[in-house]
């Protein structure tokens, strides 16, 4: 669970870094910047924004660095959307392809897309902030059997020796700790919305 935590934490590390990434660039091409030159600029702007260590950084700079090797930015940018396993970096690589290949304002587009994404992650936090209370009260439910157990158990020693040290006990406790397991795992999946 806390694997999951620490990979949805960092996903929307990469997804809000991203949109800033997509504004900063989009900024260099509507002033006139090719393609292969926005993304260098973008680079020192982000290090500015983020640090040498930012999510985005690396990836832009990995993108700069095979640009230098003449490999397409359209490749390079779902290269990128599929190893970061975000739908808006999938979708913007899609936009930026069909952009670049028809010849139109990219720019133009890429602000649209920013704001599009801007207001997914608007709402994202908008459900975050709803549900917030309810997720703390799905920890303190999910912490309190092991609360009671531990006092039970330190109030009143040998209490639970039938339950745990008997045949039928630890077939009893043991469908106690797969519903409970079942329960935390229902909870979780319910406040997990997605947009």
């Amino acid at each position: 669970m806390m694997k999951r935590i620490l990979k949805r934490k960092r996903l929307d590390r990469l997804a809000l870094e991203f949109r800033e990434g997509i504004r900063v660039l989009s900024s260099s091409l509507s002033s006139g910047y090719s393609v292969e030159n926005a993304f260098r600029l973008s680079v020192e702007e982000l290090k500015a924004l983020y640090g040498p260590d930012g999510l985005i950084v690396k990836e832009f700079s990995h993108i700069v660095s095979q640009m230098g090797l003449n490999r397409p930015v359209e490749d390079l940018l779902a290269d990128l959307g599929r190893r970061s396993g975000l739908e808006d970096v999938r979708s913007f690589a899609e936009v930026f392809r069909l952009a670049k290949r028809s010849g139109g304002r990219l720019g133009a587009i890429m602000d649209d897309t920013a704001g599009v994404i801007r207001d997914r992650m608007q709402v994202q936090e908008d459900i975050r902030a709803a549900t917030a209370a309810r997720r703390l009260e799905q920890r303190i439910m999910s912490a309190l059997p092991f609360g009671i157990v531990l006092y039970v158990d330190a109030t009143s020693p040998g209490f639970f020796d039938v339950m745990y040290t008997t045949g039928l006990g630890r077939a009893v406790m043991t469908g106690c700790l797969i519903c409970y397991l079942a329960a935390a795992a229902a909870a979780w999946h319910i406040l997990e919305i997605e947009v």
